[in-house]
This record gives structure tokens, C-alpha cells and sequence, in this order.
């Protein structure tokens, strides 16, 4: 599946590589472009769909809903991803839920200030959400469509990888293969702050919804990290000079309060977070193949 917004001038190379290949059922699903892509990908033999909404998300859940496959490969329409590199992802398709694309050979194609910042989200990523993936951004991925199909998502524009990454590595079977990165053609779309910090937002946002024992762990270790010498030095002044510092009694109080309101809500988020993790591994395994389970 290619999305595609105002692609023309890549999308001829890619379905052409495609098809070389032997790729012949290629969706592309396209955002309302105003120049000639989806004229371009429909002569070339792609169905082409125009999706629903708007933003990269509607994209792929249009695809999800238009997929009637076993798996769902997902890579950008801009020509940056290789598809000699398929044959990886195929590779470990019958054993896994979702998979990686991996940008390892061609880093240089990335503008170095998104290097950064990538590494900068990706570790935020792998922190809050206690996974260790190695390019949480990757336009090119694979999912299986029973695993695609329970997807719920909410978030748009630049963080759909993350969201996507966020829902199914902490639920599924999930690994990584490397992948080339070649340059962009055509005129590229993301920018480097604001893009970034909406990821960046959007990724403490899941944490909290999906990974919630950990995010609220944090939180509470914030606020009683500091409680703790508060009321410390408010008992010192007292005993030792008799003065009483109401204002930072107070502080230090309503900092222990609210972690411990954190460590509740995580905890009871713990709780509901591994039943629903039963429920959906117990429905993955009921849609595999009896030689894969």
C-alpha cells in the first residue's frame, strides 16, 4: 500500500520497481493530490483509492479497510524506500504480527537534524513504552490484517508510525529487518519542529494509554522525588529553630498526594492494561496458522 499526496514525480519510479519485481496488486491510497498522481499510478495498473479524511492516518485505515490480503505492506509514495527490500519482510511474515522497516543503510539520506531528532523519539519511544525498536518513524512496515484490523487509531499527520508502533509492540508479535533509505523526490513535507514536537507529544500521550504502570511510575517518582527534601528541611527549621513554614508543608503534602494518586492510577491501569493484552493475544492466536502458533 502507497499513500500518496502530490507524488507524481516518484510514484512512476516506484510502481515501475514494483512491478519489476513481480509486485502486481499494489493499493494506493490517495489524499486528494492536485497534481497528476493518481492519474499516473492508475495508468501505470495500481488501484487507486482516494481516502477518507484527511492526514496520513485516514490513509492507512482506508487501506486497512479496502485490504483483503493476509498482510498489509505500508511504504511512503515518495521513492525513498527500496522495494528490493520486500523479500525481507516476507521473510518473517508467517511468524510475526507486525514488522519494521529499519533505515540502516542509507542514514545519509536523512537531513542530519531529523537524525537526531529521530534517535530523540525513538528513545523516548523505547523508554516509556519498554520496547527496544531501532527507527520508530519508518514509513515501510508490514502488518498482518487481522492485526491491522484491531487498530484503533487517533492520532494524525506525522504520528500515525508511532501510534501504529505504540499499539501493536507492546500487544504482538513484533520484529525488524533493515531496510535502504534513497533520496526523497519531490518536495518533502515534514518540518523538523513542528512535526517533531507534535510527535514527540503524541508519544507521551500512548505511553499513558498504553503503557500506563511505567508512565505513571514516572510521574510519581517526579513529584516525590522533590516532596521528600521539602519536608525535610520544613522538619529541620521547626525542630531546630522553631519555625513553622506552612506554604512548603503544604507543597511537600499535595507532592506526595499526587504520587500517590499516580501509583493508584497506574497500578489499576496495570491491571486493565494486562486483560486486554490477554484478550488480544488470545485473539491473535486463534487467527494464526496452526503451524505458526
Amino acid at each position: 500500500m502507497l499513500p500518496t499526496l502530490n507524488e507524481e514525480k516518484g510514484i512512476t519510479l516506484l510502481i515501475d520497481e514494483l512491478v519489476s519485481l513481480g509486485y502486481h496488486n499494489i493499493l494506493v491510497v490517495d489524499g486528494y493530490s492536485t497534481d497528476e498522481t493518481a492519474l499516473i499510478a492508475g495508468g501505470k495498473g495500481a488501484r487507486v483509492i482516494l481516502q477518507q479524511g484527511d492526514g496520513k492516518t485516514q490513509a492507512i485505515k482506508t487501506a486497512i479497510e479496502n485490504t483483503t490480503t493476509p498482510y498489509l505492506l505500508i511504504m511512503d509514495g515518495d521513492h525513498t524506500y527500496n522495494p528490493g527490500d520486500i523479500e525481507r519482510f516476507l521473510t518473517h511474515a508467517r511468524n510475526y504480527d507486525y514488522i519494521i522497516g529499519s533505515r540502516i543503510n542509507g542514514r545519509h539520506n536523512i537531513p542530519w537534524i531529523h537524525r537526531i531528532g529521530n534517535r530523540l523519539l525513538t528513545k523516548t519511544f523505547n523508554t516509556l513504552m519498554g520496547t527496544g525498536l531501532s527507527d520508530i518513524c519508518s514509513g515501510m512496515y508490514l502488518i498482518r490484517t487481522k492485526a491491522a484490523q484491531r487498530l484503533e487509531l487517533k492520532t494524525n499527520g506525522f504520528s500515525t508510525e508511532v501510534e501504529i508502533a505504540a499499539q501493536l509492540a507492546t500487544t504482538s508479535k513484533t520484529t525488524q529487518v533493515p531496510v535502504n533509505y534513497r533520496p526523497r523526490i519531490g518536495q518533502a513535507k515534514l518540518s523538523t519542529v513542528k512535526h517533531g514536537f507534535e510527535i514527540m507529544t503524541s508519544i507521551l500521550n500512548l505511553a499513558r494509554r498504553h503503557n500506563p504502570t511505567l508512565f505513571y511510575s514516572l510521574m510519581a517518582s517526579l513529584t516525590a522525588l522533590p516532596a521528600f527534601p521539602i519536608l525535610a528541611w520544613v522538619a529541620a527549621q521547626y525542630i531546630l529553630n522553631g519555625v513553622w513554614h506552612s506554604g512548603w508543608a503544604v507543597l511537600g503534602v499535595v507532592l506526595l498526594l499526587f504520587a500517590s494518586q499516580a501509583i493508584t492510577l497506574g497500578a489499576v491501569s496495570a491491571v486493565l492494561r494486562r486483560i486486554e493484552r490477554r484478550i488480544v493475544r488470545h485473539e491473535t492466536e486463534a487467527h494464526r496458522p496452526p503451524e505458526n502458533r
